[in-house]
């Protein structure tokens, strides 16, 4: 079970990678929050020097697949996720590519399913049961982030770089989604909260 790797990017795109380890490459599956900690800076696009990243192995009997974290905190909010029923590993990527690791926790921690549903591939029910099954870990894993833990009702708002990872996964180009986050930002001013900014932003760029 391959738990760990360290290597050189001759691949990288917004949602995999390949990792060149000792002369083998190995295609690895990684969310948005992993992308953006990578931050490419070559005039290649890919990232500087070697990565490393936790792995986590995902066996099925016709496929083996490798999901890659650049933090311990996000691999085992990905293994908690697809502890759930009805979560598989590709959907429990798409949440991590859909809001910030820790605003996650913190939605399931404060039972905040409004939250939740706005990921894409996540319906009510899902996120009442994510929420059912991990809203205890989740306080726990916020603490341990030394976060607060929100109380029922929702999570604090999120900021511009969540926002516009949320709609970058939505299907808007990234140019797109900065430029519509910096307009809304300034239009609702700083007490806004990432629901209220969202569906702004949506608004806004169904207009354009």
């Amino acid at each position: 079970m391959i738990a760990h790797l360290h290597g050189r990017v001759l691949e990288f795109e917004t949602d995999r990678l390949v990792l060149d380890v000792g002369g083998v490459g190995y295609e690895v599956r990684i969310p948005l929050s992993t992308y953006y900690a990578l931050a490419p800076s070559r005039p290649d696009g890919l990232p500087e020097g070697d990565v490393a990243l936790k792995i986590h192995t995902h066996v099925r009997e016709d496929a083996l697949e490798l999901f890659g974290f650049f933090t311990a905190e996000e691999k085992a909010l990905f293994e908690r996720l697809i502890a759930v029923s009805g979560i598989g590993p590709k959907l429990a990527q798409v949440v991590l590519s859909g809001m910030a690791p820790l605003e996650v926790l913190q939605a399931l921690a404060g039972g905040d399913v409004a939250t939740l549903t706005r990921i894409p591939g996540i319906g009510k029910k899902t996120a009442e049961r994510m929420v059912v099954e991990l809203r205890d870990k989740a306080g726990e894993m916020v603490e341990e982030a030394g976060a607060e833990r929100p109380t029922e009702g929702g999570t604090p708002a999120g900021s511009q770089t969540d926002l516009v990872l949320a709609l970058v996964n939505l299907g808007y180009r990234q140019n797109i989604a900065e430029r519509a986050v910096q307009k809304v930002a300034k239009e609702l001013g700083e007490g806004a909260s990432f629901q209220d900014l969202l569906k702004r932003a949506l608004q806004s760029l169904s207009r354009a």
